[in-house]
């Protein structure tokens, strides 16, 4: 259970330098691709081996990360442009919500088992999370808009399940560190690319605070994806579990540190939320 805890609390944590970076005005695109590249090199440090970069594309891992490092820059962006659109809760409904696609693949690749307060724990689940994220006031949502909650919804799922895929199937527990690193080695790249290409339509601007923003977005970003990945593998609980409490914990925890730090108002289904998410977290846990 350390594992997740850290996880859970290095992804958490990612949610408040995320609100900093309104507070110190700092530009998102440029302190993500920094992030990327800090998380690759903290993943380097922790390898146990030297690097040898010839021999990563040989790994059984290697064509999964090119995959999934692509796939969070642009699941990142959507995120980006759902909160903006659409609103902050829509974007973290839509993202912690998508725990149902790798408990559905559990259950029907890995023969995963439910007892029957385990489900309810898990639906009781997908209410916490709405209920903690849902804002009394919100947006008006037009039809066509929904495409983007609709687009981060399954592609965060899809990472929650390549994640689980790999560490099942690919990745040995002394490779965690340099499949991190590869990931968002990848990711890194393709940011970089991105912002070379937009260069040609609006000169690149890269400072020193946005610098420290991905520095500080980074580290914790690294060790949230290293400790899911090594919670996955505790024999007490199955990958259902583990996402189920990974995600509803880490919506009721922000929502605790919003409150904390930044003197955040909780409306009454805020805390409804909450509470659905400490007895879900309990029934998947302990039955």
């Amino acid at each position: 259970m350390l594992d997740l805890s850290l996880s859970i609390f290095f992804s958490s944590l990612i949610f408040v330098i995320f609100k900093l970076f309104d507070t110190y005005k700092i530009q998102t695109i440029y302190a993500i691709i920094v992030n990327y590249v800090t998380a690759c090199l903290v993943g380097v440090l922790f390898y146990n081996k030297p690097v040898q970069l010839y021999e990563i594309p040989k790994s059984d891992w290697f064509y999964g990360t090119l995959f999934l490092g692509i796939l969070f820059i642009v699941i990142f962006n959507l995120m980006a442009k759902t909160s903006q659109r659409l609103g902050v809760s829509v974007a973290s409904v839509a993202t912690k919500m998508s725990l149902v696609i790798p408990v559905i693949l559990g259950l029907i690749l890995y023969s995963e088992k439910l007892s029957f307060l385990k489900s309810a724990g898990i639906i009781l689940a997908l209410a916490a999370v709405y209920f903690a994220s849902v804002k009394d006031t919100p947006r008006a949502i037009q039809r066509k808009s929904l495409l983007l909650p609709i687009m981060v919804f399954l592609g965060s799922g899809i990472i929650d399940a390549s994640i689980k895929y790999m560490e099942e199937n690919h990745v040995s527990t002394n490779e965690f560190p340099i499949f991190s690193a590869t990931v968002f080695g990848v990711a890194a790249c393709t940011g970089i690319l991105f912002i070379l290409l937009r260069s040609f339509e609006k000169p690149l601007k890269l400072n020193f605070k946005n610098v420290l923003g991905g520095v500080a977005l980074g580290i914790p970003n690294y060790f949230s994806i290293f400790f899911l990945l090594r919670a996955l593998q505790n024999e007490a609980l199955n990958s259902a579990s583990i996402f189920t409490i990974n995600n509803v914990a880490i919506v009721m925890f922000s929502t605790l540190l919003g409150i904390v730090l930044f003197k955040e108002k909780i409306s009454a289904k805020n805390w409804s939320g909450i509470a659905l998410a400490v007895i879900s977290i309990m029934l998947v846990t302990f039955f």
